[in-house]
């Protein structure tokens, strides 16, 4: 799985959240809820080991989330989008005093949802690049977690690599389902073609064979 935890907050206070596995993203995103800088509408990455905790904070509202470093900058900015709107629909202005995981037991699923969907299919990506609305994801610089931590409260960063392995190994066996049955389709495809050049080749001999035989009765 590509997206590996996420969360929606006001402030540092957590509204709902999701884990694809075991780790404890959910420790050190608090403690970068509680050290970004400002109040204002922003967007920022900050690495740590091979993964990468993408922000985006819009009226106040926080969603994060946790990929792997090789998910690049689109695909994790378009699933918080996604998840900003999706809340926002949701529950309009109750998110201004809702309670500490207030929303947990219902948009968890959600979060879920999305976060396997943002993974896993390739239509997350190929829809995202038709709306071309992540233009400005290109100016967000990766920064290392050292930039909002300070060193000595930084904790290492745990992921259960085991569950992770078994994420990638169903998403390869999805994509190799998939190829095998694009390339049986190209085979049909290209049987029934050959199938149909040689009835017309067989069509044009006979033609001219039978043009050929009634030719002498024309001239007589």
């Amino acid at each position: 799985m590509t997206i590996l935890y996420a969360l929606v907050a006001r402030g540092s206070v957590v509204l709902a959240e999701q884990s694809g596995t075991s780790t404890n993203a959910s420790t050190i995103a608090r403690q970068i809820l509680e050290k970004i800088p400002g109040n204002n509408d922003s967007n920022a990455s900050y690495s740590q080991d091979r993964y990468i905790f993408h922000v985006k904070r819009t009226d106040g509202l926080t969603v994060l989330c946790m990929a792997d470093d090789n998910a690049g900058r689109r695909i994790p900015f378009a699933f918080l989008e996604e998840i900003h709107q999706r809340f926002v629909r949701t529950y309009g202005r109750a998110v201004l005093s809702a309670q500490a995981y207030g929303m947990n037991d219902e948009f968890s699923r959600v979060l879920s949802q999305q976060m396997e969907y943002y993974s896993s299919d390739p239509n997350a990506d190929r829809i995202n690049r038709l709306k071309g609305e992540m233009s400005q994801v290109r100016t967000v610089m990766v920064e290392n977690i050292d930039k909002v931590l300070e060193r000595g409260d930084r904790l290492e960063l745990l992921v259960d690599k085991t569950a992770n392995m078994q994420e990638n190994t169903f998403r390869f066996r999805k994509q190799a389902r998939r190829f095998r049955s694009t390339v049986w389709w190209r085979n049909v495809k290209l049987t029934v073609a050959l199938i149909v050049l040689l009835l017309v080749i067989v069509y044009v001999i006979l033609a001219f064979a039978c043009h050929g035989l009634t030719l002498p009765t024309c001239l007589k």
